[in-house]
């Protein structure tokens, strides 16, 4: 297939179009379905104008959509429920649980109840606690009604045809999934592949591309099947491989096809965004405790959200809403209670006959080779459990948390502002308190009379990683910079089709990064490491960091070869970028690894950014707001939008006359008609 797999949504309006045009007697229910609107998440979008009097828009009763659905399945008709949010199926559960589903058993024979009721569900949108529950719990176990939830691998049209023709069922969709493109032909990213297990709504089995055992298996309903992947790279970088299960049938739940994976992992996992109590979660482990209790080396992890109502606050609602972080700290502190029995001391046993148990510097990313140490968590002395936090250093790119690699007591050797390279010693850590004193103090903090509360605050840890990676960029490199102005009308009119013809939000930052990606080969210098005075290392692709600023701090997260992959992608990348930055949940493989950065400044009324160079890279492009104004032409001064375009460089490597070339080679891919035709191909 060529093209960008279809969004979710996409692929779940399709079904429906599939579905109506395949059931002459298939009806649509719910508040606000018709055109133009096509329901609050374009998922009904054109159905009603294709099939007029089949898509039904109701009064707010979901109550009594849920009942007509009913009557119209008893009639001999089909029909399809839209509830505009999963949290108002509370309102429909009397007719879902006493009459559509009893109806299929309690008439003396079995009667064909084929309804389907959609519930878009879930958090993490900032909707609040009214609008982002997730409520498949609610539903469980109910005789007669399956339960399906869409997800990144299954096509929706197999899940609302068996909801349809096996009926009664309901169909979860969570809510941050819709915008998200669906994974086919087997691959999910450069490390990760998957296979479907158990037909076109059994399991998606996501694996390392690259085989190899599971030492964690973990099961998770479709809408945490991001999260969950996310969390498999971060174990993936502690050394740990992780097997993903995702379901699109979650009830009744056939574990026959997986039963294999599940008995040979160290460690079995349930992850899902629900508060914890009578959970699929907790089901799914009492059944793989009664079918395979004698292979599993410990009982089945059960990880949920938080006991809470879920906030509309996006820092408070991160905090409450299972993610990726908190699933690989559960993951990654249970793997070690079921490793095989150590044939040594543990490292505190050590520590307390022989020495401390070291705690060095690590190896955080490819690109540096020291790091600053920042702060420590634990005073000088204190003891500290393992896996606690310990310090905190900063990298290039951002800021990382360095945890204790055993419990004891804590030996300083490393003073807070000095930087060490990797495998340099940290601390060291004792099973006993020790009477020495260490040769480095944490520093003091400064009394509460030093100044009025409400004129002085401290910056978050984001803002100080930003504030040290600017001041050694100032300090080690002898930066110039050129800028040039580029008139931009065609490629706004060309976007805007783009936008159309994938249905994605694409726009100058993403045409920026693609040109500035082409101009890689004949510019290849402008996108290498100096690794000394007289050495420059070159890339080996188009990996390019863009600034991202959501409110709450400067993130430089890195879209990976840019020059081979297609604005819609690149899109949906940055759409996630943005995402993240607004909760705050990079990981330091999303912020290291770039080539060269592109700094975003679109905001109207910004005329000229002048960037620095972030070390270790060469390069850092700027791109200001579209301007109206008058520019000169053939026929006379005419109206136009322009932007300006900079490029701040290490004048070591770059010279003037190459870095105003690269700059008119990106603007000609701005500007000129073939290379915008190249680059939005």
């Amino acid at each position: 297939m060529t093209g960008p797999a279809p969004r979710v949504v996409e692929a779940l309006n399709r079904a429906l179009h599939r579905l109506f045009d395949e059931r002459p007697t298939l009806h649509l229910l719910g508040e606000d379905v018709l055109d133009p609107y096509g329901g609050a998440f374009k998922a009904t979008r054109g159905l009603s104008t294709r099939h007029p009097g089949r898509v039904l828009t109701t009064p707010l009763s979901e109550g009594g959509i849920a009942g007509v659905a009913g009557g119209l399945a008893l009639a001999g008709d089909e029909a399809v429920v839209e509830m505009m949010f999963g949290d108002f199926a509370a309102l429909a559960f009397d007719p879902v649980l006493n009459l559509i589903s009893k109806s299929v058993t309690m008439y003396g024979e079995r009667v064909p109840m084929p309804v389907v009721v959609r519930c878009p569900v879930g958090g993490n949108r900032g909707y609040g606690p009214t609008h982002s529950q997730s409520v498949q719990k609610h539903f469980l176990g109910i005789p007669n009604l399956a339960l399906y939830e869409t997800t990144p691998f299954h096509d929706p049209y197999a899940l609302l045809k068996e909801g349809l023709d096996r009926g009664p069922s309901m169909l979860f969709e969570d809510k941050v999934l819709y915008t998200r493109r669906l994974y086919r032909d087997g691959v999910v990213d450069g490390h990760f592949a998957f296979q479907l297990l158990g037909g076109p709504a059994g399991w998606a089995h996501v694996a390392p591309a690259d085989g190899g055992p599971a030492d964690v298996v973990l099961l998770c309903p479709g809408g945490m099947a991001h999260r969950a992947i996310e969390a498999a790279h971060l174990l993936r970088e502690r050394g740990a491989t992780v097997h993903l299960l995702v379901p699109a049938r979650l009830h009744p739940l056939d574990l026959e096809p997986v039963l294999p994976l599940i008995t040979g992992a160290r460690l079995v996992a349930v992850a899902e965004e629900s508060t914890e109590g009578g959970t699929w979660g907790a089901d799914v482990a009492a059944r793989i405790h009664r079918q395979a209790w004698a292979e599993l080396r410990a009982p089945v992890l059960l990880l949920s959200s938080a006991d809470s109502v879920v906030p509309t606050a996006p820092h408070l609602e991160a905090e409450v809403l299972l993610g990726a972080p908190r699933i690989a700290a559960e993951l990654g502190r249970a793997l070690p209670e079921i490793a095989p029995t150590p044939v040594r001391p543990t490292a505190v046993e050590e520590a307390g006959r022989l020495a401390g148990v070291p705690v060095v510097m690590p190896k955080l990313n490819n690109n540096d080779t020291a790091y600053l140490v920042l702060e420590w968590h634990v005073p000088d002395g204190g003891y500290v459990e393992e896996g606690e936090p310990l310090l905190d250093v900063e990298t290039s790119k951002a800021v990382e948390e360095i945890t204790a690699p055993a419990s004891g007591y804590l030996r300083v050797l490393a003073q807070t502002g000095s930087e060490l390279g990797v495998a340099e010693p940290l601390a060291e850590l004792f099973a006993a308190p020790q009477d020495e004193p260490a040769p480095a103090e944490l520093p003091a903090e400064e009394p509460e009379s030093a100044a009025p509360a409400d004129r002085t605050y401290r910056l978050d840890r984001v803002q100080q990683g930003t504030a040290a990676v600017v001041t050694r960029a100032h300090r080690e490199v002898p930066a110039a910079f050129a800028a040039v102005e580029v008139r931009v009308d065609a490629a706004l009119e060309r976007l805007r089709a783009v936008s159309e013809e994938t249905d994605a939000e694409v726009g100058l930052p993403e045409l920026l990064v693609r040109a500035v990606a082409a101009a890689r080969p004949a510019f290849p210098h402008l996108f290498g490491t100096l690794l000394d005075e007289r050495t420059v290392e070159l890339a080996d692709r188009a990996d390019i960091a863009v600034t991202v600023d959501a409110g709450n701090g400067l993130y430089t997260p890195v879209l990976r070869d840019c020059a081979a992959r297609p604005l819609a992608e690149l899109a949906d990348d940055l759409m996630e970028f943005r995402l993240k930055a607004y909760r705050g949940e990079f990981t330091a493989g999303e912020l290291s690894g770039g080539a060269l950065t592109v700094s975003l400044n679109l905001e109207p009324g910004v005329l000229l950014v002048r960037p620095i160079v972030m070390w270790p890279q060469l390069c850092m492009v700027s791109i200001a707001g579209p301007v109206r104004r008058l520019v000169p032409s053939d026929d006379g001064p005419v109206a136009a939008n322009v932007v300006t375009l900079g490029l701040a460089h290490d004048h070591r490597v770059v010279n003037g006359r190459d870095a105003v070339a690269f700059l008119r080679t990106v603007a000609e891919g701005l500007s000129d008609p073939q290379q915008l035709a190249k680059l939005t191909d």
